[in-house]
């Protein structure tokens, strides 16, 4: 379980990144004023400005669920190939869903990715609890 965390961590490392290089692009360019980042807020702002922020945002959203469960397994020592397959796929997924947002943006593709994503959880979650039991 360790590996998909860390694999997750490694993803939202990536996307900060992305957004970082696209909001001193957006300076660089003069696209965006520097003073807009201290609120974000005040102007228009381009596209890939708004999908990297959001994006990386996502990553403290629905994987907070993961990292906790994930958390969980390795505390009681629960070894469970299930449980690690599906975070293998939540990660695989979280991956997908990252890309479709950052690059074509499909609003069907990426919340289909999205909510697969959230089924992995909630599996994780059921697995454990069928495991305590």
């Amino acid at each position: 379980m360790l590996y998909p965390m860390f694999s997750m961590v490694l993803l939202t490392f990536i996307v900060a990144c992305i957004a970082v290089k696209a909001r001193f692009a957006s300076v660089k360019n003069k696209t965006v004023r520097a003073k807009f980042y201290s609120l974000m807020n005040g102007q228009e702002v381009p596209d890939i400005i708004t999908k990297t922020t959001r994006n990386f945002n996502n990553q403290f959203e629905v994987p907070v669920l993961f990292y906790v469960v994930c958390s969980l397994y390795i505390f009681w020592g629960i070894n469970s190939d299930f449980a690690l397959i599906t975070s293998w796929l939540f990660v695989a997924l979280r991956i997908v869903h990252s890309y479709i947002h950052l690059t074509y943006n499909h609003v069907l593709h990426r919340m289909l990715t999205f909510w697969f994503s959230l089924l992995c959880v909630m599996a994780l979650w059921i697995n454990l609890l069928l495991q305590k039991i």
